[in-house]
Order: C-alpha cells, then structure tokens, then sequence
C-alpha cells in the first residue's frame, strides 16, 4: 500500500501528490507520480498542469480537480498516519511491521524479508 507523505521541506509536494490522485481518476496516477519525481525542480501548479497535458489526461476535468484540492484531506490523513508510526524521511516502508528507511538496495530488503519470514515460523 502507498501513502502519502509530503515532506516540509518541499513547499509543493502536497500539490504534487494531490496531482497525483487526480492523475489517478483518469487511470495515470503511476505516470504522473514519476513525471514529478523526474521534474522535481519544477512541481509548480503550471508545470503539474503541463505533465497533464503531457500524459494525454482530459486537462478540463484534471485542472478542476486539482484546483479544488479535492484530495488534500486524504493526504493530510496520509500525513497523520505517517508521523504516528514515526515516518520522518522518504522513502519508508514496512515489513510486517518493521520500518527500513531510505533507498536500499534489494538485498538489503531481501535479508529484512527473510527475516522477517523467518520469525513468522
């Protein structure tokens, strides 16, 4: 499962992400994700408005939703969630319950895994 978490420091990730989800009504949500990662530098509105165009989206229906900031309540919830399990940087994920941060290698989720599977038996 994927959820949101929009670091402080990154004034328009929460846009970023909330463009995301309105990519995701149209069935883009995975390209318009890694159009932002590849643009970080520009994740400007305008420039969010142009990777929609971009990926071929129905732009009328993408700027109204993105313009009402129809999916902010989620990623704040996303947020809430994050820090109460003690999300601090991006990445994060869990395995079965255990935190591994940052961008590891596969062999480094491997052993966490095997581990992991290992313990459940």
């Amino acid at each position: 499962m994927f959820k949101d978490f929009p670091l402080p420091n990154h004034p328009q990730a929460p846009k970023a992400a909330e463009a995301a989800h309105c990519a995701g009504e149209q069935g883009k949500y995975w390209e318009m994700h890694d159009l932002i990662f590849a643009n970080q530098t520009s994740m400007e509105l305008p420039a969010l408005k142009q990777h929609a165009a971009a990926l071929k989206l129905e732009t009328t229906k993408f700027d109204q939703c993105v313009d009402s900031s129809k999916h902010a309540l989620g990623i704040a919830e996303d947020m809430r969630v994050g820090e109460q399990m003690g999300v601090g940087s991006t990445p994060t994920f869990y395995v079965n319950g255990r935190p591994v941060i940052g961008a590891q290698p596969f062999e480094y989720f491997k052993t966490v895994i095997d581990e992991e599977l290992a313990r459940l038996k």
